[in-house]
């Protein structure tokens, strides 16, 4: 039998579907809960049906079911499939990577590495394009996971938000302080730590300031060889705009990708997020 293999993620890496058609690549959407109604992230939802609803509600969020993972699986050994790597939200920010890691094992005549991206967005999201390059050069299996695992530690994710009330009500918080700080119009500059979660890597004060600190934070980490940069907003295009502009004039920007994170995401950053992935080449 030939060796072929597949690609896994969740909905948090924030690739549209509709321009993964031509690759391996199969989606679980994250669920996002009202109190009267289930969505599929990506899937019957979009960005806008969540800034609408605030005012009322803030929805909660969930992984996907065991059964719905399982699925997937099947799914992708149905269609000819006998490995895959799958590729998940950090697990410091969510339960996704585990079920994963556990249903995949109740899935016979299937061999499957689930890989923790620590990381979201698009910096989850390069690391599944990077992948699906890797399969497409014919690299064996074992050569493919290893050179993934490699990449994971490389990319890094930078965001700043509006408020940190969405962060804390979806208890997304982590190492991050900052309730004082807000009331003094402090904003941190957030990343994701070795383990994979949420934490300060420098703060400012103003909205204007923590995104030029971002920016400059930004360069400072791809000043030595060529990166892609991605810039990820929640309903602050225009800000998200100017951002990706000064970023495609630096030389050794090799490309840049603009943008808008999906509900599930939204529901814990709120509005007015600016994000910034840097994966080195």
């Amino acid at each position: 039998m030939t060796n072929k293999t597949a690609i896994l993620t969740d909905s948090t890496c924030d690739l549209s579907p509709g321009k993964l058609t031509e690759l391996p690549i199969e989606i679980l959407p994250l669920k996002v809960i009202y109190s009267d109604k289930e969505y599929q992230d990506r899937v019957d939802i979009e960005p806008e049906d969540i800034y609408e609803q605030f005012e009322t509600e803030i929805p909660k969020t969930s992984m996907p079911s065991p059964e719905e993972v399982k699925q997937a699986l099947l799914k992708l050994k149905e269609k000819g499939f006998n490995n895959v790597i799958a590729i998940h939200i950090s697990s410091g920010l969510s339960g996704t990577y585990n079920l994963v890691q556990m249903v995949s094992k109740q899935v016979d005549d299937l061999n499957v590495e689930v890989i923790d991206s620590k990381s979201l967005s698009m910096g989850l999201g390069r690391l599944v394009l990077y992948a699906s390059e890797l399969i497409q050069e014919g690299l064996t299996f074992d050569e493919l996971v290893n050179k993934v695992k490699a990449k994971v530690d490389s990319i890094e994710v930078f965001f700043v938000v509006k408020t940190l009330k969405y962060l804390k009500e979806g208890g997304r918080i982590g190492k991050v302080k900052g309730t004082i700080g807000e009331l003094l119009n402090i904003k941190p500059i957030i990343s994701i730590n070795a383990v994979g979660e949420y934490y300060t890597y420098d703060k400012t004060r103003g909205r204007k300031r923590s995104i030029n600190k971002l920016y400059n934070i930004a360069k400072s980490k791809i000043k030595e060889g060529l990166s892609k940069v991605d810039i990820m907003h929640s309903g602050s295009i225009d800000e998200a705009e100017n951002l990706v502009n000064k970023f495609k004039s630096l030389s050794n920007v090799k490309d840049t990708f603009l943008g808008q994170l999906g509900p599930a995401m939204i529901v814990h950053a709120g509005p007015g997020l600016i994000g910034v992935a840097i994966t080195p080449e």
